[in-house]
């Protein structure tokens, strides 16, 4: 049975629509991230589901139990709902210590006392901040705030945790140890938790699942594998990694797949896409890291080897971002050593590899 169960849910204001109509549900001890850009209505959904905010229809249970129902008037006020919400700015009370920070969720459900201890003594010790129980906030790094913030969080035994964007206030380095350690804890305690970012390595690093939102709708659901190998619209496979997203006309089928036209009059195969036949203009998508060039392309999917010229070859640390043209597009591929530009080489687009949508799902240069 599913923990969280959204059913339709929508949320207005006025003539402006932030959830169009979202349903969703989420399995006991699962964790699953809520992606998008920003206005997508992500962190609305999680304002929604904490009660801080109310929608205009649609039915929420966690648990079984009814938090909101527009057609029935129910609404659980957010103090009832027996659910721990971790803002992007940590909310921690600066006049408070950080043990006074935790005593305080547990004061108004009336736990007080050597209760109230046993709970804070055991919050910090599992986010292992227990040495600063006597610090106030502005003592703390900003690692440790975090820390801080999400035993407040998990103080009272939530049965749900809700986390908006808690890791963007971290600098880089920071942020990939905190990913890891949140990810152990949450598989530790196996509470159910719903977690809100844009940023598409957190959403791949942490999740069971990852919701993709866009326009106030969801667009796609799936394991984190599942979302950046076989994205099912061109603003998935555009969103979540990078990916050459290209248009093309479908010029004619074959017996494994079709025959696409690029811009410029290049040719490349590609496989077969249900639904869309010879004459019809798609998007076209292939990540870089699957073009292979140079002396990786020597064994890889002959049928679609051929030459192209080295346009651009730009340094990013672990590899080089290699550019190159077939026909009028332009597309980028990965490579470990530098490739000098006017150099003719052997590249390869495995058929395998290339994803195909409607032309009418994006934007872009139409092959003609």
């Amino acid at each position: 049975m599913a923990d969280v169960m959204v059913e339709g849910l929508r949320r207005s204001i006025g003539p402006t629509v932030i959830l169009d109509g979202i349903s969703l549900s989420v399995n006991e001890g699962e964790f699953v991230t809520l992606l998008g850009p920003s206005g997508c209505g992500k962190s609305t959904t999680l304002n929604l589901l904490a009660g801080l905010d109310r929608a205009n229809a649609g039915r929420i249970l966690v648990g079984g139990q009814v938090l909101f129902d527009g057609e029935a008037g129910i609404f659980v006020e957010p103090q009832f709902r027996n659910l721990g919400m971790m803002f992007q700015s940590y909310a921690l009370w600066p006049h408070m210590t950080v043990w006074q920070n935790l005593a305080f969720p547990l004061d108004i459900r009336g736990i007080t006392g050597a209760a109230a201890r046993e709970k804070i003594t055991q919050a910090l010790d599992l986010v292992e901040t227990g040495d600063y129980a006597g610090r106030s906030p502005g003592e703390l790094s900003r690692g440790q705030q975090q820390r801080v913030a999400l035993a407040r969080t998990l103080v009272y035994g939530p049965r749900l945790i809700l986390l908006d964007e808690p890791l963007s206030n971290l600098d880089a380095k920071l942020r990939d140890k905190a990913r890891g350690w949140l990810r152990d804890l949450q598989k530790r305690m196996g509470v159910t938790t719903i977690y809100v970012t844009h940023d598409q390595t957190e959403a791949l690093a942490l999740s069971d699942r990852i919701v993709v939102m866009e326009a106030g709708r969801i667009v796609q659901v799936g394991a984190p594998e599942e979302i950046y190998m076989h994205p099912a619209t061109p603003f998935v496979a555009d969103f979540v990694g990078a990916n050459n997203l290209f248009e093309a006309r479908i010029l004619r089928e074959e017996t494994d797949g079709v025959v696409l036209g690029l811009a410029g009059g290049a040719e490349l195969r590609g496989p077969t896409a249900a639904g869309i036949g010879p004459g019809q203009k798609v998007l076209v998508a292939i990540r870089p890291e699957q073009i292979a060039i140079g002396d990786a392309a020597i064994h890889g999917d002959m049928a679609e080897a051929r030459e192209a010229e080295i346009l651009d070859c730009v340094y990013q640390g672990s590899r080089y971002v290699i550019s190159f043209r077939l026909g009028k597009v332009t597309l980028h591929t990965e490579h470990a050593t530098p490739l000098p530009p006017g150099k003719v080489m052997r590249v390869v687009l495995p058929r395998s590899a290339i994803r195909i949508f409607r032309g009418d799902q994006g934007a872009g240069n139409l092959a003609d």
